[in-house]
This record gives C-alpha cells, structure tokens and sequence, in this order.
C-alpha cells in the first residue's frame, strides 16, 4: 500500500495493493483536518481512499464559513477517473458535506454520514453569520445560531444550542434542508449520547425523508455512542476543539464496529481483516 501526497490540495490518497474498484473520498468535522487514519482503514480493504485539509490551509478560509462545495467535487471528479463506483464519508460538520455533493453529484454511489445533520448550519465570518458552505460563489441556504441559547450554553456542551437554534429559525429550516433523497444510498451512523449535536434527531429526519421519496436508508445507532465513532483499526482521536462529545471509547468503537459490517457489504470490500499488516 503507498501513501501518496496531493498536489493540487493539502491531502493524501492511499493506494491498496489490490484494489476493488471502490474509491472513498472521507472528510473530517470542525477541525477541517486530513482524516489521514479513517482513509488508511478504507485502504487496508482495498479501497482507493483519499482525504483532504479543507479550511485552514494554504489559500482556504480560516475558519468554517462558505467552504466551496468545489473543493470536494473536484476530488470525487478525479477519484472517478480510477474507480468503478466512488462513496463520500462525512463526520459531523464533514456530513453536511458529504450529504449536499452526494445530493448534488449523481456520479457519486453513496453517502456514509457519521453523526449527520439534516440540515445545514451556520458558520462564522468574524462576526458575520453565513452558510457553512458555498456552491458556484454563493452561500448554500443555512439555519442560524440563537445567539442566547449560545450565551447561556455550557462551553463543552452544545447540543442544547442546536436544539433551540432549530426551533427559534423554524423558517429556514426548510430550505435548509439537505435534499437527501437525491442520494442513491445512504448509511447513517449515530450515537444517542452524542452531546455536540442532535445526531440521533437528523439521523431520524434522513430517513423519513427518504422514505417518503421511496428510497432505503441504512442505519445504524448505539444508545450508548456519542459523537465520534471509532472504526476497526482506528485510533480514538484526540485532537480538535475541547468539548463534551459524550459516549465512551468502548462503546464508540462497538458502533464503529457494527457500521463497518454494513459499509463493507455496501461498499463491496474484500474479506480482509482490519488487523492485517499494512505494507
């Protein structure tokens, strides 16, 4: 297996030395960073696997504020051009993401959003409220932050915030909303302790929506789970910003466990083990 440093973008793609025809392209949450391990484990099974910095790197925003959608589209383009069949994997803000290109790019086989969103949210322009994200230079309609639930929020704590925000914009909720029935399939990941945002609500919400357009949905919940799973062969991270994301490491890692059953099938991966040695 090779490692392999992008050119055109801060990132990296993992080449198998036997490849399934399948490529991953998997994006991280609030940190923006190179989910470098979770591409390794898809790697390991065959899977032409990539991830990429998208904010805080050279040329990119700061911060989480109209990120061009552009950035992950390209990377699927270029993915496509070696695999049969090309899925997105998202983590939290990483699955707002992964929901909108799949719902926006037919040539993209699935959606594998961990700790979803339904809906998308707002990011911070130095004060100024906008969309997470950005398509064709023009921000992607979003639900704002209640800036008193905020106020009045533990600093480790932020489900509440989501909570309420939902309900005091319950205006812009609609045209925020991701329109998921767009995608050809779907897996949902979620933990009910997840205390960073209601994951276990979205996951719901994904699902009757595409249930009503005639579509199926895979999912897979732990009553026990927070916010981060952990899949077979991955480290627990432990980088990123400071918060309560609920859940434990044995329990965040049996939810890992169960959801690689269902993306392995999905993804038509090899039998390998997840503790085979890597090259």
């Amino acid at each position: 297996m090779r490692r392999v440093e992008l050119t055109s973008i801060e990132g990296v793609r993992w080449v198998p030395d036997a490849e399934t025809g399948s490529g991953v392209l998997t994006i991280a949450g609030s940190s923006g960073r190179i989910d470098d391990a979770r591409a390794h484990v898809f790697a390991r099974h065959g899977v032409l696997a990539e991830s990429v910095r998208w904010f805080g790197g050279a040329g990119q925003h700061p911060a989480l504020w109209e990120i061009p959608l552009e950035t992950f589209l390209r990377r699927i383009e270029n993915l496509r051009r070696d695999c049969d069949r090309v899925w997105m994997v998202g983590s939290s803000f990483g699955s707002e993401a992964a929901l909108l290109c799949g719902a926006l790019c037919p040539q993209i086989s699935g959606v594998v959003a961990f700790a979803p969103s339904d809906v998308v949210w707002a990011g911070n322009d130095g004060g100024r409220e906008t969309s997470h994200w950005s398509l064709g230079g023009e921000p992607v309609p979003f639900v704002p932050i209640d800036r008193q639930a905020r106020e009045v929020a533990t600093a480790s704590r932020f489900r509440p915030i989501y909570e309420r925000s939902r309900r005091t914009f319950a205006d812009r909720v609609e045209a925020a909303t991701i329109p998921v029935e767009r995608i050809a399939e779907v897996i949902l990941v979620a933990g009910a302790d997840d205390r960073v945002w209601p994951s276990i609500a979205s996951t719901e919400r994904v699902s009757q929506r595409r249930t009503r357009h005639g579509r199926e949905t895979t999912v897979v919940t732990s009553h026990d789970a927070g916010h981060r799973s952990i899949l077979p062969g991955e480290p627990a991270i432990t980088v990123g910003v400071a918060m309560d994301r609920g859940g434990t490491e044995s329990a965040d890692r049996e939810l890992g466990a169960r959801a690689w059953e269902v993306i392995s099938m999905a993804l038509e991966l090899t039998a390998r083990s997840a503790d085979t040695p890597s090259n």
